[in-house]
């Protein structure tokens, strides 16, 4: 397997499962990945909330880990990396304010680059304006968001554990999909897994 090089943008706040686990996932299986925050530089942290599902109308919210920031987002090139990772949380309803974010995420779906978003990652879809007549699936809130910008909404799953591909996208409702959606999403990077 060759190493692929991937970029995740997160921001504080972003759903601590939902970053972490991914990012150790991409390491585990040699590929590197550049962590990058707006305004941020590598050594910098966000702040990561725990989401969790409790018997409420909603999820819980409770304060995460600090998670470091390995590279600085104001030096990146887009077309130094393989695949794109947008994790949950409450980051992406500011991020997808970020001009650069948004060119960013334009830049990987019009090049056909593999893109993973979970949760509430697609809110960055959403403004990005890529998801017109795509499938996706993102945490059932974002459904009317997501049909209004003319992508197919997928149900979630009762556990929120299944992953939708649709091309060049891998979305998924909630970390529970951690399984089938880094699946997905390392199938599509040609990365080689062992059952």
């Amino acid at each position: 397997m060759s190493s692929k090089k991937i970029l995740m943008i997160v921001g504080d706040y972003v759903e601590d499962y939902e970053a972490m686990v991914p990012y150790q996932m991409m390491l585990m299986v040699g590929h590197s990945v550049d962590v990058v925050s707006p305004g941020k530089q590598s050594g910098d942290c966000v702040k990561t909330a725990v989401h969790d599902f409790e018997g409420d109308q909603t999820y819980s919210e409770k304060r995460g880990h600090n998670f470091a920031i390995t590279a600085d987002f104001a030096q990146i090139k887009s077309d130094d990396y393989d695949g794109l990772v947008i994790p949950g949380g409450r980051a992406p309803e500011y991020l997808r304010l970020d001009k650069r974010v948004i060119d960013i995420v334009k830049y990987f779906a019009n090049a056909n680059k593999p893109i993973a978003a979970i949760c509430h990652g697609p809110q960055i879809l959403v403004s990005a304006d890529v998801l017109k007549g795509k499938n996706c699936t993102a945490y059932i809130a974002l459904k009317p968001d997501i049909e209004m910008a003319g992508g197919v909404f997928v149900e979630p799953n009762a556990s929120a554990s299944n992953a939708v591909v649709d091309g060049n996208l891998v979305t998924s409702p909630a970390w529970p999909g951690h399984p089938e959606w880094m699946r997905a999403f390392l199938k599509l990077l040609g990365s080689k897994i062992e059952a």
